[in-house]
């Protein structure tokens, strides 16, 4: 399996080109993206995103992915903005997050990507019709504005009653989206729509993004499981930063504890 990052674990920072080498020394082969503007301000496109766009260009590594963005602003919502939701029923709000997304989806035209991860809703939002179908027609419009960039969708299952298995595989069956996949963890369901993972432990329900070995998950299970995906998605990791741990000198040995489970 490719082994790839998301530059989540460094979201806080500014992206620049000594970053991404430190992860390329650590042995990484494909890079995803957090589309956070505090991280990479992807509305620049003339310094910030040029700026990542030529070191990709020049280091041979794939971007494998961009994480849609979940604020529009450069505090990460900490000044107040609202999040980016494209299940809100407010279609003022909805606009202006599909608005928000396609900003970032543009830096395709520098940076070539295969894939959008996208949230449907937020954590513990609740089920509503309308939201579901709200969501499914920004899904639409989405994915029709990032066909000619190049770029499909991704649903990401995260823990809301939104993007469980068995709803994220209604709304891809319903609305017909066969070039839309998503990413998961009930794989019996899902398995044949994976095309690229977030891989974290987690304690209990809780979305925590820790260092697999740190949370409750069966590694052993999760990887035979990951092998079988019929579309052998790569082994790309998600976790939080730690401020008392140097990721890059716990990556390589990372990979290698995870792909000899």
């Amino acid at each position: 399996m490719v082994k790839a990052v998301s530059t989540y674990l460094y979201v806080k920072e500014r992206l620049h080109p000594g970053i991404l080498d430190g992860l390329v020394r650590s042995g990484v082969q494909a890079i995803e993206i957090f589309a956070a503007r505090q991280h990479l301000d992807y509305a620049n496109r003339k310094a910030h995103v040029k700026e990542i766009a030529e070191w990709f260009r020049g280091s041979g590594i794939p971007l494998n992915s961009l994480h849609s963005p979940l604020y529009a602003d450069y505090e990460w919502g900490r000044a107040g903005a609202p999040p980016v939701n494209i299940a809100s029923t407010d279609r003022a709000g909805r606009i202006e997050a599909m608005d928000e997304i396609k900003r970032a989806l543009e830096i395709a035209e520098q940076i070539p990507f295969r894939f959008l991860i996208q949230h449907l809703g937020m954590t513990n939002e609740s089920f509503d019709e309308k939201k579901f179908e709200a969501a499914m027609t920004s899904i639409e419009h989405l994915r029709a504005f990032a066909k000619p960039l190049g770029v499909r969708l991704l649903l990401e299952n995260t823990p809301n009653e939104l993007s469980s298995p068995d709803r994220l595989v209604e709304m891809i069956r319903g609305s017909h989206f066969d070039d839309v996949g998503s990413v998961r963890e009930a794989f019996e369901i899902l398995q044949k729509h994976i095309c690229s993972t977030h891989v974290h432990d987690n304690a209990k329900g809780k979305d925590s993004h820790l260092w697999p070995g740190a949370g409750t998950i069966d590694w052993k299970e999760a990887m035979e499981l990951m092998r079988a995906a019929p579309q052998t998605p790569p082994l790309l990791l998600e976790l939080e930063s730690d401020e008392h741990v140097n990721p890059l000198d716990k990556l390589g040995a990372m990979f290698e504890k995870l792909e000899s489970a």
